[in-house]
Parts: structure tokens; C-alpha cells; sequence
């Protein structure tokens, strides 16, 4: 998702009638100061905006309207004669009314939060008390029709970008320029995306299912990345619901029974909408740089349900590379008493920077719902999760079908998206640039006439105290993001020991509907063991505590690693995944500084230094509410707030390819997001394990320690390597993200946008003494932190450029361990929202 995010931020860069009546400008009072929330509005009409913090408004209509008027509650309203269709950068001076001064509220300041005091919070009242009594919530099942549309546009089109060099030959595409009703900035459309769908729901059953019947996306065909990225960053959302989250963030909604701590409001109007009356309340932030939004909404008197809703978020909210989101509902009366939703608008608009000039990428996505049915039992079965549920005839269907299907025709400009990607292609310079995007996103250069990737690129040079200068080269077949088989392997070779690695491995789908795998694969390498508890099953994997360029103290403790390995995995429910799968390995000490050395009395000297060995597993995994993509023998994720849990039995036998020894080994890790609303996100892992049997150090588990300078979670930050072996052992790592709340609040902080960080990790470990007895290594002291709990705790700040983070750990006990770091700086970098 967090690359994503870069790529599509590269990628729209590089890419770049209507309405009739337009206008913009802004709301000035009697002392020059601007008047924020002011309302504007096409006389006789219901379309209309509120001016931002800064008095500014846009607003357009595609219905000509002869008089705009702008009125705020205890000013005088002012009609302004519309005699072109196109009316810019106008200015208002609004005047009080003397004589209503008494009677008003006026939009400034902190709002009272009590009811008697404010009619506005008492109205809220009514809407918190009737809440789920409205919408869907009210009916056992419900079913409708959704048509769902989703554009990205490159906005602030000037003639300095129409003539730069990265347009030259690619001109054609000014021709569909436009301007945006919500900013008034022209912008230029450059993808669509449309989907229909049913949607059924159960609400005794809290289930619901969405069949797709048809998608289409211009010029990328059926790019499953894209169309996931698109549902990942525009998720569904009830504005209901006490906290709204958008690009990984919880916004407070307006609506919340919170609100009244985080949100001024105002009871600013009153009027007929579809015969119904309903209340207008005006609501703004209490405070900046917190997540909210600033707007009105519209409530019916009787039922208390929201017909209309506008949210804008604020300009300080702590979100990265995002400046606008604006968002509008519309809810239809369905009779007197049910209010659905009709119409969802979501725009946002991506950016470097929140300037006003500053050029970005509007995402826009409109939704609409029609045909509501109730009442309609389906059995449970019905809403079963499908493991292969991608149907290819929905991603092809003809023209007649959307003519059908739309239930919002294309304006001219959406039209004409699909034509200019369709000529876009043919340019080769657009292909280069789609090229590089490719690159940047998959981490692999593609040679189409070789279906083959090279990659991953970023694992090309490497560095550690025993290979030296690592260099890598790697390859994949490549015939397209749905392959049914895979082949992959790579080279590396060290400047310092001069030895050539290699690895090579082979996975085939043999079925889609149980997503049966068989795979195998050989590799020999230089290896960090330890740096995890749980094994991966990665036969080509290579960690980065083997592999980083800089590390706090001598990294030499690495293993030489022979590994074979065979393994079938099915998914016979959707997201618990089974494996079974059985690896000869031989492990060997790759410095002479470190050994793996066991007692052997059949060994010359008595002493083994080589560890052979066999070992079968059977492996489950739940990963519950995970989305992913595509439908091949590799898939991807598709988002990352769902939960891990993985449980895996392991045996090691003498009686297979002559072993060394006879082990069972139980695992069993828990990892669980959690997202607190406005308190931020925290990250939780548990992880539990023991070895039975007598086994050397090359078999045990390791305490991850962490000599890098990256923050890398799961590890322990002050813990060298093999400090703490264990054979029996449980760990809980906790992480929380508060998201700049507390940052807010310190005036001298909050225009910075930091985010703050807090860590604590601890482990309980055991190690018997037949195991301490059996390995002789000559610098590991095989000791297990069972006297007490290892604990260690970090501080952090993120967000620093809105790419970098710095923590700050702390080590809590052990203090008098040999070479222990009581103290260290880890850091890491990432585009987040």
C-alpha cells in the first residue's frame, strides 16, 4: 500500500461540454477580515458551498443560474447578478444586520457544548438517539444496485506544463481539460475506472456480499494492482459511524457522539428539501491539525436522518501528500420515515505540497445506489466467501451493457478518457514513462519479448562482516500478473570470501478453486539465523540483518546454509491456508570468529561443526478480513489492517537422509492491528514457541536482535545477535502510532505535523541443560532471559519530512550482559498518509 502510494504519485505525474454556470471568489465582512462558513448558493436552487477558513469559494452548476446569493447568519444576504456563465475571482463585502444581533449566533470562536445553550447540540442529540433506526440498519436484509465510478485527473493545468518537454508529442491530451466545481482549478482526466454491482446484506446475520457484474478501466485493461489500490484508498464508509477512516487515518465524524468535544456547531437555517423539513448546522474544527473536517449538513425534523452532508477536510489535518477532501451525501426519502443513501461524491487531491499553486492528482470517486429491496432471507451459504471468486467475463463486458448498467451517464470529458489512453499507449514515450512506474512499484525490470523479470532491484548490493561487498542478481518468468507457474532464481557472489551463492525455485497452481500449490526450490547462501521466531517459508529469502550496510557492532555471526525443500499449500476456506511441506538443510558457521559447534562423540575430537538435518511441517494460517489481488500462483495484498494468526508443528527425524537428530518444535504467533479511532493505530504481535528434544545452537531459537540502524519491528533494537537462545519462549510486541494527537496540541509542534511513537517489547525464555550441555560454541554464552522478562521500550517521532522516522530505544534490564547497549538511535523511511 505505502509503495503503491509512491508509484501512483510518479506514474500521474508523468501522465497527464461542461458546466454552465461558474463561479469563484471571496467573502470579506465591514474590517477586510474574511468570513469563513459563509454560505453561497444559485438563487432558486439548492446547489450551493460554504467559503473556507481563508473566505474563499468555488461553485459550479450545470444549469445556468442569473443570481448568486451570499448570506451568513447575522449579516445581511447579498444578491450578485450572474450576466456571464463564468464569473471568477469576485469579491463580497458583507455587512451586519444591527438589529438581529441579539437573536444570532454568529460562526466565530468556541460553541457552547450544551444543549439549552445551543439548539444545534440538542438536534445532535436527536440524531445520536435515532441513529440506528436510520438507513439499512432498520430492515433484517436489504439488496440494491451500485454503480460506482473513479477518476484520477492532473489539476492546476497551465501553459507552462501544456509546452514543458514531458508533453512534447503527447499534446492531444489538453484537448479534455475541464474545471473542477469543488477548487475552480482546471484539471486534466487521466484514468477511469466504473464498476457495477449487487450488493446483499444481512443484518441478523451481520454479513454481506457484492457480486460483481461488470468493470472497466481505461487504457490498463484488467490491472488488478490498480482497481485494488483504488478500493484500498476510497473504502466504504458510514458517516454515522464515530470515526470515518480515510487513507489509513480516522477522521472524527461530524455525526459522532464525540463531536461535540472536536467540532463547534450552529444551527445556521431551516427549509423544505424534497417536502420534507430539515435544519441546516453548520460545523467546524475546535482545534487545528487534528483529523477533521469542516462543513454543514442537512436533517429531517421528525426522523432526525441526515438528507444532505458536506465535509471538507481541514487544510491542517495531519495527513501527508492529501490537501483536499471533499465529500458530499445525498440520502433519498424512500417513504416518510426511511432515508437512504443515493449518492456518494469523494474527491481528494494529491500533492507534494499543500501550496495553493502546487500541481497534484485528483482522485475522485462517485457512487450510486437504486433498487433497494428488503426482506429477502438467503441462506447463510449464501454469503460464504468465495477462494476463487474472480469472474473474467465481468472484466470484458461490451458497451451495451454500461449503457444499461451506468446509472449516471458519462459527462463529455469522462468520455473521452477512454479514447485518449487508447491513443496514449501507441506513444512511446508514454510507454517508457508507464515503464519506469512499473519499475518503481514491482521492484522488477520487465523484458516483455523474454517474459521474464529481472529483480528484485533493490536487493542488488548488500554488505556484512563476512561476504564483504555483496552484489545480486535475480530473475523471474513473467507472462503476465496471473500466471499459474513461476519460475525464479538468483546469483550473488562476495568480494570478501569469494564464494558464488545461488538459489533456484519452481511453484505450479494446480487448482484455483482450493488454491492448491506444489512447490520447490534449493539455495545456497550466507544467512542470518534468528532473525525472526517464525520461520518463513521463503525458500529464497534472505534477511536484512544479513544484509545491511551498516550495523551498530560487528555483524560476523552468520551461517553458511544448503537448503531443499518441497511443500504443498490449499486454501479450502478463504484466508486459512494450510501447508505442508518437508527441507533438508545443512548449516555451517561462515566466519571463524562464530561457530555452530555441538558435542559429537562419534566426530573426530569429539566435536561437530556441520548440523544435518531433515525436517517436515504442517503449517495453518488465518488472516481474517484479508484482501488480496489477482488470482495466480502469486498473489498480493491488497490492504493492511487484517489480522495474522499462525500456528505450525515441526519434526525433526534421524531416521530421513541420515539426520542428526530427533525434535518436535510447536509455534504459534498472533499479529493484530488496532485502530483507536482518534487515539491513532497500535500493533500488536504475540509469539509463543518450544523445541522438545536435545538439540544444538544451529536448531534453537534465537532472540531477534537488531545490531542495524533500522527500526525493524518484531525485533529486539538493544539485543545483539544470539544473545539471548532459547528453547522454550514467549514474546509480545506492542507499537502505537498516536498520529500527531498529542503533537497538536503543543503549539510550537503542531505546524511541524510529527506523529509520536511508543514501543515496548518483551520475551520470557528457557533453555534446558541438556541443550546448554550439548553445544560448544566458543563466543555464544547460551543464555535464556528466564530469570526475569527481557523488556526494552522506545520513544518515537515520525512523520520528520513526511518520510522519515527516528526511535529511540531504551534497554529495561540485563544491563550487565557482555557488549550490552543500553541505548541506541533506529530509524526508518516510508511514504505513509
Amino acid at each position: 500500500m505505502k509503495f503503491k502510494l509512491l508509484l501512483i504519485f510518479f506514474f500521474f505525474a508523468t501522465i497527464f461540454v461542461c458546466a454552465q454556470t461558474k463561479v469563484s471568489g471571496y467573502v470579506f465582512d465591514e474590517n477586510k477580515e474574511p468570513v469563513a462558513y459563509a454560505n453561497i448558493i444559485f438563487k432558486g436552487s439548492f446547489e450551493g458551498t460554504i467559503t473556507d477558513e481563508n473566505g474563499r469559494f468555488y461553485l459550479e452548476s450545470k444549469t445556468t443560474w442569473p443570481t448568486l446569493i451570499v448570506s451568513f447568519v447575522g449579516y445581511k444576504s447579498v444578491e450578485y447578478p450572474l450576466d456571464k456563465k463564468v464569473n471568477y475571482d469576485l469579491n463580497f463585502t458583507i455587512e451586519e444586520e444591527t438589529a438581529a444581533l441579539n437573536e444570532i449566533f454568529i460562526v466565530t470562536g468556541k460553541q457552547s457544548k450544551k444543549a439549552e445553550e445551543n439548539p444545534a447540540i440538542a438536534i445532535l442529540q436527536k440524531i445520536w438517539e435515532r441513529k440506528r433506526k436510520n438507513g439499512l440498519r432498520q430492515f433484517k436484509q436489504y439488496a440494491y444496485d451500485r454503480y460506482e465510478k473513479v477518476e484520477f485527473d492532473l489539476n492546476t493545468i497551465d501553459s507552462s506544463l501544456v509546452k514543458s518537454n514531458l508533453f512534447k508529442g503527447m499534446e492531444f491530451v489538453f484537448e479534455q481539460v475541464d474545471t473542477s466545481r469543488v477548487t475552480g482549478k482546471t484539471y486534466l482526466p487521466i484514468f477511469l475506472n466504473e464498476e457495477a454491482a449487487k450488493v446483499y446484506g444481512d443484518n441478523i446475520l451481520n454479513k454481506e456480499k457484492i457480486e460483481l457484474k461488470g468493470n472497466k478501466n481505461s487504457g490498463f485493461s484488467n490491472n488488478q494492482s490498480i482497481i485494488a489500490f483504488i478500493k484500498d484508498l476510497y473504502s466504504e464508509y458510514d458517516v454515522y459511524d464515530n470515526y470515518l477512516k480515510f487513507f489509513d487515518k480516522s477522521f472524527v465524524s461530524p455525526i459522532s457522539k464525540t463531536g461535540v468535544n472536536t467540532y463547534n456547531y450552529v444551527l445556521s437555517d431551516s427549509a423544505f428539501i424534497d417536502n420534507k423539513w430539515c435544519y441546516n448546522i453548520i460545523y467546524y474544527p475546535r482545534r487545528k491539525n487534528e483529523l477533521t473536517f469542516k462543513g454543514d449538513f442537512w436533517v429531517n425534523d421528525s426522523t432526525f436522518a441526515i438528507k444532505e452532508i458536506n465535509m471538507q477536510a481541514s487544510k491542517s489535518a495531519n495527513i501527508n501528500w492529501v490537501k483536499e477532501i471533499y465529500i458530499e451525501q445525498e440520502f433519498d426519502v424512500l417513504n416518510d420515515s426511511v432515508f437512504l443513501i443515493k449518492r456518494d461524491y469523494f474527491m481528494s487531491d494529491f500533492t507534494f505540497n499543500k501550496k495553493e499553486k502546487s500541481r497534484g492528482v485528483y482522485g475522485k470517486r462517485t457512487t450510486l445506489y437504486d433498487n433497494y429491496e428488503f426482506n429477502k432471507v438467503k441462506e447463510d451459504k449464501f454469503y460464504k466467501d468465495e477462494v476463487f471468486d474472480y469472474n473474467l467475463d465481468a472484466y470484458n463486458r461490451e458497451d451495451e451493457f454500461w449503457d444499461q448498467n451506468r446509472l449516471e451517464a458519462l459527462n463529455n470529458d469522462e468520455k473521452g478518457i477512454y479514447k485518449m489512453l487508447d491513443t496514449l499507449k501507441t506513444v512511446k514515450k508514454f510507454k517508457r514513462l508507464y515503464n519506469i512506474g512499473s519499475i518503481l512499484g514491482s521492484g522488477y525490470i520487465e523484458f516483455q519479448d523474454l517474459k521474464m523479470d529481472y529483480g528484485p532491484i533493490f536487493s542488488t548490493v548488500g554488505y556484512n562482516d563476512v561476504e564483504g561487498l555483496r552484489i545480486r542478481g535475480g530473475a523471474r518468468t513473467y507472462f503476465g500478473p496471473n500466471d499459474l507457474w513461476r519460475l525464479q532464481g538468483f546469483m550473488a557472489y562476495g568480494f570478501k570470501d569469494d564464494k558464488v551463492k545461488y538459489g533456484f525455485s519452481a511453484k505450479y497452481l494446480i487448482n484455483r478453486s482450493n488454491r492448491l500449490i506444489v512447490s520447490a526450490g534449493h539455495r545456497r547462501d550466507v544467512e542470518q539465523i534468528g532473525a525472526s521466531l517464525t520461520t518463513s517459508t521463503d525458500v529464497l529469502g534472505r534477511s536484512l540483518a544479513s544484509n545491511a550496510v551498516f550495523s551498530t557492532a560487528t555483524n560476523d555471526k552468520l551461517t553458511n546454509i544448503k537448503l531443499t525443500a518441497m511443500a504443498v499449500e490449499f486454501e479450502p476456506i478463504k484466508n486459512v491456508l494450510f501447508r505442508i511441506g518437508g527441507d533438508y538443510r545443512t548449516l555451517s558457521s561462515a566466519s571463524p570468529t562464530f561457530s555452530l559447534d555441538y558435542l559429537n562423540p562419534e566426530a573426530p575430537g569429539g566435536v561437530s561443526s556441520d548440523i544435518q538435518q531433515f525436517e517436515s511441517t504442517i503449517a495453518v494460517s488465518y488472516f481474517p478480513g484479508r484482501k488480496m489481488i489477482g488470482y495466480g500462483v502469486e498473489r498480493q495484498n491488497a490492504n493492511d489492517t487484517y489480522a495474522s494468526i499462525f500456528a505450525q508443528y515441526t519434526m525433526g527425524d534421524k531416521m530421513f537422509f541420515n539426520s542428526d537428530f530427533n525434535y518436535t518444535k510447536l509455534q504459534l504467533s498472533y499479529v493484530q492491528p488496532w485502530q483507536l479511532g482518534g487515539l491513532g493505530r497500535l500493533y500488536s504481535t504475540v509469539e509463543v514457541g518450544k523445541t522438545f528434544g536435545t538439540v544444538p545452537l544451529g536448531l534453537l531459537s534465537i532472540v531477534p536482535g537488531n545490531q542495524s540502524y533500522f527500526s525493524i519491528y518484531k525485533s529486539f533494537s538493544q539485543l545483539n545477535y544470539y544473545e539471548f537462545v532459547t528453547d522454550t519462549y514467549a514474546s509480545l510486541h506492542l507499537e502505537h502510532n498516536f498520529n500527531g494527537r498529542l503533537f497538536s496540541r503543543i503549539p510550537f509542534l503542531r505546524k511541524l505535523n510529527w506523529r509520536e511513537i511508543v514501543g515496548v517489547r518483551g520475551v520470557w525464555g528457557d533453555l534446558s541443560a541438556n541443550n546448554i550441555a550439548l553445544s560448544a560454541p566458543s563466543n555464544i554464552p547460551l543464555i535464556a532471559p528466564t530469570d526475569e522478562i527481557y523488556y526494552e521500550y522506545s520513544v518515537g517521532v515520525g512523520n520528520i519530512f513526511k518520510v522519515f522516522r527516528i526511535d529511540f530505544n531504551f534497554r529495561g534490564n540485563y544491563l550487565d550482559n557482555p557488549d550490552s547497549r543500553n541505548f541506541g538511535v533506529t530509524g526508518s523511511f516510508g511514504f505513509n498518509f
